[in-house]
């Protein structure tokens, strides 16, 4: 029997949304495993965000178009039989088995060596774990169909077409425990750029006592047309950012947060803000960052040379 045009597109419009949703799938849980057991030398929170929205948003659309791919191909092979038997059919599911056999098969051999360098973290355990699971159910379960008789009619497919839907919605939805709601990461997204901006004013603060020997007494007054700079505004409610002078040398920053950086952990700190810049620390609510400008340490050649170390 040979395939016709409808086979081919539903056999490669199946394996095609089976890989991105298995690769989504891995990609989602070693996110996760980056959140929950954090690196503070390579840990970047953005970018695990991003991967995890990425990872949800493929899931969620490529699973249910493979379910829907599978449904349509298993009906079609109870009225014909013989389509078992097409070589379309057979290349896919054995290119399929080559692949999850080099998976796991690359997958022990990283693990093996990382065992033997004594680098065996449980970050990298885990995430080894989550490859070499996914890789050995795709796998078994090929093999398994490859293995059943043409006459045998089994409830394993239909079974494990509501495992993977349900899998893959508690996983989406595990991950709105660990990095947040959408809604909450756009929070968080607005106080990291807040946090920006105030980093952008306070050096331009700075730079401003070191041309004039005074602090500015309104934000506006650093404005400048020729440079450029416009004083950043508050990125979600467009008000100013309150600036007060404390003395000849010291000023307050202040903004309006909907997040507190503690509840992110160590390891976002250390890596969104740097060894040098964790003093942007902040609480929800309104917070202020007091600054104190050293002359012997800030005017020297006209040049800023190293940021400021205050409290807030």
């Amino acid at each position: 029997m040979r395939s016709t045009p409808r086979d081919i597109f539903l056999h490669f419009l199946n394996i095609f949304t089976f890989y991105i949703s298995v690769i989504s799938f891995i990609t989602l849980f070693i996110q996760y495993v980056n959140v929950l057991f954090p690196d503070t030398l390579n840990f970047y929170y953005t970018g695990i965000t991003d991967a995890i929205r990425l990872s949800s948003s493929v899931l969620l659309v490529a699973v249910p178009v493979y379910l829907l791919t599978c449904w349509l191909l298993g009906r079609d092979l109870k009225k014909n039989i013989g389509k078992r038997g097409l070589r379309l059919r057979k290349s896919l599911i054995y290119f399929t088995l080559f692949l999850a056999a080099v998976a796991m098969i690359i997958d022990l051999i990283t693990l093996v060596n990382n065992f033997l360098s004594g680098e065996l973290t449980s970050r990298f355990f885990l995430k080894t774990l989550v490859v070499l699971a996914v890789a050995a159910a795709v796998f078994g379960y090929y093999v398994w169909d490859l293995k059943r008789k043409d006459q045998e009619s089994s409830k394993v497919p239909k079974t494990l077409g509501w495992v993977v839907a349900l899998t893959v919605l508690a996983s989406v939805f595990g991950g709105f425990l660990i990095v947040g709601t959408p809604a909450a990461q756009r929070e968080r997204r607005f106080d990291e750029q807040r946090i920006a901006n105030l980093q952008t004013i306070q050096n331009e603060i700075i730079n401003y006592w070191i041309q004039k020997e005074t602090l500015p007494a309104k934000l506006g007054e650093m404005e400048n047309s020729i440079s450029g700079f416009a004083v950043p505004q508050d990125p979600q409610s467009e008000d100013p950012y309150e600036y007060n002078i404390l003395s000849d040398f010291s000023f307050e920053l202040c903004a309006e947060f909907k997040t507190s950086s503690k509840d992110f952990g160590d390891a976002y700190q250390a890596s969104k803000y740097g060894l040098f810049q964790q003093n942007w620390q902040h609480e929800t609510g309104r917070t202020c960052f007091e600054r104190t400008i050293d002359p012997e340490l800030y005017k020297e050649n006209g040049q800023l040379k190293s940021p400021i170390l205050e409290r807030y």
